[in-house]
């Protein structure tokens, strides 16, 4: 029973590690001008990942419940106390999730600050001429 746990770990953290490049590539898509071209790949991917990801704990809590143990955090601790390899894995498990949490919360304020930018230039556009001083149709500012 074990050794499927231990191994539903090993893939979840190869899973996670994964996930965690992929947003190291979105950072770079996202810092880049023009983003467009590699985002719905990436959106794609990230999409599968975070599917894997779900199936991965699910059958983790499953070999918990085999186990006799409680499902998430408490059921791993319990898991881990008494083998070494899993204690192992569990914890690099944990640190992978740690970094890949915040490379996409980072991510996240990447995305806000390139909206409130595109927001702030639909604004500006969208401003009547007479208000924004812009040359009308016939050359002149309007109202001058």
């Amino acid at each position: 029973m074990k050794d499927a746990l231990l191994a539903t770990l090993t893939e979840e953290v190869a899973t996670v590690v994964a996930f965690e490049e992929l947003l190291a590539t979105e950072e770079k898509a996202l810092i880049a001008a023009q983003p467009l071209d590699v985002l719905p790949a990436i959106i794609a991917h990230k999409t599968a990942l975070t599917e894997r990801i779900a199936a991965l704990e699910q059958e983790r809590n499953s070999s918990l419940t085999e186990l006799g143990l409680l499902t998430g955090t408490t059921g791993m601790d319990a898991a881990a106390s008494g083998d070494a390899r899993i204690t192992e894995q569990w914890a690099l498990l944990c640190a992978v999730a740690r970094c890949a949490k915040d490379v996409n919360n980072s991510n996240g304020v990447l995305i806000r600050t390139r909206m409130e930018y595109n927001r702030k230039v639909l604004a500006a556009l969208q401003v009547s001429p007479a208000k924004a001083g812009f040359y009308g149709p016939d050359g002149r500012v309007p109202g001058a």
